[in-house]
């Protein structure tokens, strides 16, 4: 059920869109697959689909090489592009029916169909011709067509374009649950979806990957300090702060404090306001946003 790339190189006549990659996905992983315009993501999610052959490298899915087992990779496989492609003349049931055929489900085409069309809330469309939909809902009947076969591995190109708050919110949860058993990686030019959805994150730039971490190891690494805010009920002075093992600097407005430490030390302030008799109303970690990371990585 993994994913894996190694070295992978694409070249477009003389420009380099994928530039030596390498990662790995594993089953349970939510990658969110991030990225500027033109940095890669398409190219690579192309690759490892089967639309388009690399230059260089290699990338297989569940085992199997994309380039000398193609057929197989799809059979394990569902992608939902950018664009996402649908017959609009057709009606959502006799679509998804027809992609059932596409992928031999015999018997177990209609109870697949019905099954999709429940878990993506498609139930009061199945009767409308797919042109007659939102593009919400049209985001909907390609994420059904993708996952139509229960295939091992997911890839999401924009899942949630479209959507109103409402259907966010249960694309989220879908996609969450489909992540508890399967391999998704989820590309979005939404922070906050990779926040809330992903448990790791590739970033590229210029056909490089320049990270691939957890999110909040991430943010970490990036900053090299942590920030922590402080609010005190009784006075306290700022050079008796300062005397905390691990602050670097104490900025002050009022009774609140901002205080930059070489390391996460909430224990030892909480410590020492006992030991001062400081009356501690609130104590935050405050970290870079996944945005934050993002710019400071593609900036460049």
């Amino acid at each position: 059920m993994s994913v894996i790339v190694e070295h992978l190189t694409k070249i477009y006549g003389a420009q380099k869109a994928l530039d030596d990659i390498s990662f790995e996905v594993k089953p349970g992983d939510i990658m969110g697959f991030l990225g500027p315009n033109g940095a890669g993501k398409s190219t690579t999610m192309k690759i490892l689909s089967g639309y388009i052959p690399q230059t260089s490298g290699k990338a297989s899915v569940c085992g199997y090489d994309v380039q000398e087992n193609s057929i197989d990779v799809k059979k394990h496989i569902g992608y939902l592009p950018e664009l996402n492609p649908l017959y609009t003349d057709m009606y959502v049931k006799e679509y998804l029916l027809f992609i059932a055929e596409l992928q031999n489900l015999g018997k177990r085409s209609n109870n697949a169909v019905e099954s999709m069309i429940e878990r993506t809330g498609l139930s009061q469309e199945r009767r409308k011709k797919i042109g007659q939909l939102s593009k919400g809902y049209k985001q909907r009947v390609g994420l059904a067509q993708a996952m139509l076969h229960n295939p091992e591995v997911l890839i999401l190109d924009e899942p949630t374009s479209g959507l109103d708050p409402n259907q966010v919110g249960e694309m989220r949860d879908l996609i969450r649950e489909i992540g508890l058993d399967k391999t998704v990686i989820l590309s979005t030019h939404i922070m906050q979806e990779v926040e809330a959805m992903c448990n790791r994150v590739v970033i590229i730039d210029k056909g490089k990957i320049v990270a691939d971490d957890k999110i909040e190891k991430l943010q970490q690494k990036l900053t090299g300090d942590v920030t922590i805010t402080v609010e005190f009920k009784n006075e306290v002075n700022e050079s008796d702060l300062k005397k905390v093992a691990g602050i670097i600097s104490v900025k002050q407005n009022g009774k609140k404090f901002l205080l930059r430490c070489d390391n996460d030390i909430r224990e030892e302030i909480s410590n020492e306001s006992s030991k001062q008799n400081w009356i501690l109303l609130s104590m935050n970690l405050e970290e870079d946003s996944l945005e934050d990371v993002f710019q400071k990585l593609t900036k460049k």
